[in-house]
């Protein structure tokens, strides 16, 4: 069906959008490369590394700074030219032009204080408090590790041995995705295959898994994959790449990274597809980047990840992700925040939506790459045809079911006090 005038001015500003944001990547720009990692374990651990301003000189940007910023601006300037200063669909585009500003200066400021400081302002700090007198995400952290230490000890809970290698995963993934997304001609919607050019075990692209060749896997790291990268990561971009008006949903800048992640994992819980040990190394991603944001270096980090039992090569791949971007003795990078931030915001979210009586807005999650902030808009979208409602969902949000009545009892025990509860039960557990 042709689009109307206002309809196409509204893909037209989303297109350019897409297209201008395109050789930003932010991963790329902030990684170390390998040098740095050899150095670093040649030393034993004791010599912090050899990042600075000037090595990130070394490493420039995949664009003209100054150029794309303006660029940015002159998007802002014509959304708000075009469609005025209070459309809906104008305000979200407006503000993703600020955020990818921010984002390029953060860029720029690698290598220096700056860095970490707009890193918190688009990614948040583990300082940050939920609410008002609420814990932190250092305190969840905390409690977390606590719940975690108390249960370490039981070898029913260990992993099981990784006897899946990379083909194997494919094979297997392949297989569950077919039967999420379908298939194509001759191939599924949704590709999983091998590489070699990555360092985790596996990545997710626009419409493909990537594997890494020399990985091992076990059938948790499997359904965790399906879930959290196939279900979510892939199918919110799917859905998003969907989109007929709003094409810029197919491309979350950082804010949405937080809704996203937080989405991952509460698929992974309601799915039964998390556990411990995937756990504890979201928690010691986050007590990390309070210990960098409380003064602690590079080596404070790596000893910190050995003490919780990584081996010399891991407990160095974590830090670097503290404070890659940065200096090894700097703020650290806060993305990795996003995933249990991500997970506290996405649940109170459906937890008020249901205790509202709002179920409609919850698979609006899923409908590209949006922001908790965008929710409400995004329905108004829904409603006047410009954003197309998702296509690809997961099986507990096609059926809200199960999700509400969980949500129902949550809404009840989230009033019962907890101490008191063990107090009680003190006797019989």
């Amino acid at each position: 069906m042709p689009l109307d005038p206002y309809q196409q001015t509204v893909r037209d500003l989303s297109d350019r959008l897409v297209e201008a944001q395109a050789p930003i990547r932010i991963l790329d720009a902030v990684k170390w490369d390998d040098s740095v990692r050899r150095a670093f374990l040649a030393s034993g651990g004791q010599r912090l590394p050899e990042v600075d301003r000037s090595y990130y000189h070394t490493r420039p940007l995949a664009f003209d700074a100054e150029a794309k910023k303006r660029e940015f601006q002159e998007i802002e300037r014509d959304i708000t030219r075009q469609l005025g200063q209070f459309s809906p669909v104008g305000q979200i585009m407006r503000r993703m032009c600020r955020e990818y500003r921010m984002v390029i200066r953060m860029l720029e400021a690698r290598g220096t204080s700056d860095f970490g400081l707009i890193s918190q302002e688009l990614y948040g700090a583990a300082s940050d408090a939920f609410h008002a007198g609420d814990p932190t995400l250092a305190d969840l952290g905390l409690m977390l590790s606590d719940y975690l230490n108390n249960i370490a000890s039981r070898g029913d809970l260990a992993d099981e041995p990784k006897t899946l290698n990379a083909a194997q995963a494919v094979e297997i993934l392949q297989w569950r995705l077919d039967r999420v997304f379908g298939e194509g001609e001759g191939e599924g919607v949704v590709r999983v295959f091998e590489s070699d050019g990555i360092v985790a075990d596996a990545a997710a692209g626009a419409d493909y898994i990537k594997i890494r060749s020399d990985a091992m896997f076990n059938e948790r790291d499997l359904q965790a994959l399906e879930v959290h990268e196939g279900l979510v990561h892939v199918g919110t971009t799917l859905n998003g790449l969907n989109q007929p008006i709003c094409t810029f949903l197919a491309k979350g800048p950082p804010t949405s990274t937080v809704t996203q992640e937080g989405l991952a994992i509460l698929m992974e819980v309601i799915a039964f597809a998390s556990y411990p040990s995937r756990l504890r190394k979201l928690t010691n991603r986050t007590r990390a980047i309070h210990m960098a944001e409380e003064g602690a270096d590079f080596i404070d980090v790596y000893r910190f990840f050995l003490a919780q039992g990584y081996g010399e090569d891991d407990s160095y791949g974590n830090a670097s992700r503290v404070f890659r971007g940065s200096a090894p003795d700097g703020l650290p990078f806060t993305k990795d925040l996003s995933y249990l931030k991500g997970f506290i915001l996405i649940y109170n979210y459906i937890q008020l939506a249901v205790r509202q009586g709002k179920l409609e807005q919850i698979p609006l999650l899923f409908c590209g790459k949006a922001t908790l902030e965008d929710m409400r808009t995004l329905r108004q979208l829904v409603e006047e045809g410009l954003v197309a409602p998702p296509k690809y969902l997961p099986a507990q949000f096609r059926d809200l079911n199960a999700l509400s009545a969980w949500m129902c009892f949550s809404n009840f025990l989230n009033h019962l006090s907890l101490d008191r509860v063990e107090a009680d039960y003190a006797n019989i557990l």
